[in-house]
């Protein structure tokens, strides 16, 4: 992905302004989702076709790493390192997923398919990280 069409999806062209939006937006949409494991588990256990106690304590991890996410993003310059520990968690994430869904889980057609969603997203912002990210390394290093 270029640089201008990084730029043109963060609203900005500043490297730094476009790697924390997207540091800012994975923390919003993983706290939200491990908020939502939190307060429904049992609703959306069933619904999904996954044990409320995998929901809560994946919601119990998602709300710890997206406040780790969210305070990295606050940062004037986060730190290179850490926003590649936050790319390889989210690749992880993904890859885990995909396998619990093939080898482990046996969740109910919708759990499949937000399964599947969520570890594309995942996907998602680690391909978007990384490109802000080395992006910003172009131009500033």
């Amino acid at each position: 992905m270029s640089a201008t069409s990084l730029a043109a999806l963060a609203r900005t062209s500043d490297p730094q302004t476009v790697l924390r939006r997207f540091l800012a937006l994975d923390a919003m949409v993983t706290g939200a989702n491990g908020l939502a494991y939190l307060a429904v588990s049992g609703p959306l256990g069933r619904f999904l076709g996954v044990d409320s106690g995998l929901l809560l304590a994946l919601g119990g991890f998602l709300a710890v790493y997206a406040t780790a996410v969210g305070l990295l993003a606050s940062r004037a310059r986060p730190a290179a390192l850490p926003v590649r520990a936050v790319i390889e968690a989210n690749l992880a994430w993904t890859v885990l997923s995909l396998v619990a869904l093939a080898v482990w889980l046996s969740p109910t057609t919708a759990g499949a398919v937000w399964t599947v969603l969520q570890a594309l997203t995942v996907a998602g912002f680690a391909g978007l990280q990384y490109a802000a990210l080395k992006a910003r390394q172009g131009i500033s290093e």
